[in-house]
């Protein structure tokens, strides 16, 4: 068996429940979850119950990660129509999330005046976050170039959005973008097989959206899992909530891309670790590796999975490429199917 060792990893985008929907997951799960798919880091949003749109909510999901977590971790703090005039800047926090568009929870911001004065009042030095599809995007890089801010775009999907990044980028606007693993490898023919646990924002797209996807890899900076985990009888239910696990099975399917030709493992690691720093400006553990052996193939079955919720898209879907272990600080904190990591090791992470 030959194995490859990857620097660990870090998933700038992920929703661990955790306070207010711990049934579906929480810090500790999460975490165990993370470790389990190669990320020694992650960001975790704002949109809980309470969402993390002040100190005293900050305070709160710190002291629960702190005991809880076991990779490290930062936060997004949530643009409100109430709190554009006290930014919640303090770490680890390392950027404001911004719902432009309708997502699940409680956060939007729908007047242009309160985008207008959080972009003004959002410090420089983090990015501001937005969930913008479509012409909501066209309208997030107009503020970003009107205020010289650092936009980060998340979850795009669609070949118009990929497409206005590069000119964008290309006329030296300060974006930067990621995309999902769901919007990689899945398009609306497999939406209609998975029927409710499709149900995702942005919704998947046709094949010619993914496939642009993949033709401007050089235009994306970060593969973010967008880990949303619901139980399945609420996605199965009347009114399916929208959102997907993701954190264990990323890694894994960007390996099997990377055994089909389809990217480099040099690409892998600008996409899963050094992109994502740079988006965020994050000091990332330097004692940490992922041990992989990139030719073992395997089924992903969601029953396996750390995640509280046991379920996944892929359920069935064979891959080519294995975690076999994880080291953080020196130490192993995941081998063989097994999470050694306690809860609480988890450090926040510190901007670099």
């Amino acid at each position: 068996m030959t194995t490859v060792e990857l620097p660990g990893l870090v998933d700038i985008h992920v929703h661990l429940r955790d306070p207010g929907g711990t049934q579906k997951e929480d810090f500790s799960s999460g975490t165990a979850a993370a470790l389990a798919g190669g990320f020694v880091g992650i960001v975790d949003m704002p949109n809980n119950t309470p969402p993390l749109v002040d100190r005293a909510s900050l305070k709160k999901k710190l002291s629960l990660a702190s005991s809880k977590s076991r990779c490290d971790f930062a936060f997004y703090a949530g643009a409100s129509p109430d709190n554009a005039a006290k930014p919640v800047t303090d770490p680890p926090v390392v950027g404001l999330k911004m719902y432009v568009d309708q997502t699940y929870g409680p956060l939007r911001v729908a007047s242009l005046p309160i985008l207008m004065a959080h972009f003004r009042s959002w410090p420089n030095d983090k990015p501001i976050a937005a969930h913008a599809e479509g012409l909501s995007t066209a309208m997030a890089i107009g503020l970003a170039l009107l205020y010289d801010h650092h936009l980060h775009i998340c979850h795009v999907s669609r070949r118009g959005e990929i497409e206005l990044i590069r000119q964008a980028k290309e006329k030296g606007a300060r974006i930067s973008c990621e995309v999902t693993p769901h919007h990689l490898f899945l398009t609306e023919d497999d939406a209609r097989a998975l029927g409710s646990l499709a149900t995702m924002k942005p919704a998947l797209a046709t094949s010619a959206d993914q496939q642009a996807l993949w033709n401007d890899l050089e235009v994306i900076d970060a593969v973010a899992s967008d880990h949303a985990p619901h139980t399945l009888e609420e996605k199965r239910g009347d009114d399916p909530p929208p959102g997907v696990p993701g954190l264990e099975t990323t890694l894994p399917l960007l390996l099997d891309a990377v055994s089909a030709g389809r990217l480099s493992l040099d690409q892998l690691q600008r996409l899963l670790r050094r992109g994502p720093a740079r988006v965020l400006n994050l000091q990332l553990p330097t004692q940490a590796r992922v041990e992989v052996d990139p030719q073992a193939t395997w089924t992903i079955r969601g029953s396996e999975l750390f995640t509280k919720c046991k379920w996944t898209p892929f359920e069935g879907k064979q891959v080519r490429g294995k975690v076999l272990e994880v080291s953080l600080r020196g130490s192993p904190v995941y081998r063989q199917g097994e999470v050694l990591a306690a809860p609480g090791t988890g450090q926040p992470l510190e901007a670099g």
